[in-house]
Parts: C-alpha cells; sequence; structure tokens
C-alpha cells in the first residue's frame, strides 16, 4: 500500500481504517480525500451496527462520523483529516512517524 509523495516516488503507509455511515457527508469527504491521495483504507460501515458505533463513541470520547485511525491513533473526523492534509503533517502519520509541529 502506498501513495505518491509530494516528489512523485510512492511511500509505503500504515493501515488506515474509516468508520461511516451511509447517509454521511463528511465520511463521503474524509472517503474522497484518501481517494484523491491515492491512499488505500479499510471502510467499516456502521449504518447497521448502532451498538458497534456507541462502543467506538465511547472509546475514542467522539460522537460523530467519520472516526478515522491511522494505524492503532485515533486523529478524529474529517475536519481534524483536513487540518493534517493540509499542513503537511498526514504525510507523516501516513508513514508511522509523529507529524513535526
Amino acid at each position: 500500500m502506498g501513495r505518491p509523495s509530494r516528489k512523485g516516488r510512492r511511500i509505503e503507509v500504515v493501515s488506515i481504517t474509516v468508520y461511516t455511515i451511509d447517509t454521511c457527508p463528511y465520511c463521503r469527504a474524509a472517503k474522497a480525500l484518501f481517494g484523491k491521495m491515492g491512499v488505500e483504507f479499510t471502510e467499516i460501515d456502521l449504518t447497521s451496527d448502532p451498538e458497534r458505533k456507541a462502543g467506538l463513541k465511547k472509546k475514542h470520547n467522539w460522537r460523530t462520523v467519520p472516526m478515522i485511525l491511522v494505524g492503532e491513533r485515533f486523529i478524529g473526523g474529517f475536519a481534524e483529516l483536513s487540518k493534517l492534509e493540509k499542513s503537511g503533517a498526514l504525510d507523516a502519520l501516513l508513514r508511522g512517524e509523529e507529524p513535526q509541529e
């Protein structure tokens, strides 16, 4: 699994999990951003699984979808993903590194 780097080379990325529901526009936006980046991810649709959704909300102290994990790190929802991407910090996270402040 990889994505083009800013210099056109491919880099290895950690696993990405996106928890979604089917009516969520922010879920679609997060999936589109990863698609635009050429990054593979696993989508887990919580539409028909309210118990699992409730468990994830409690585990991550997060009330909305999408719920996005890069590796084992919970990064938040689409707004947080977009901010990380715009700042360039998402590239480091995708490589399993801590982003530079």
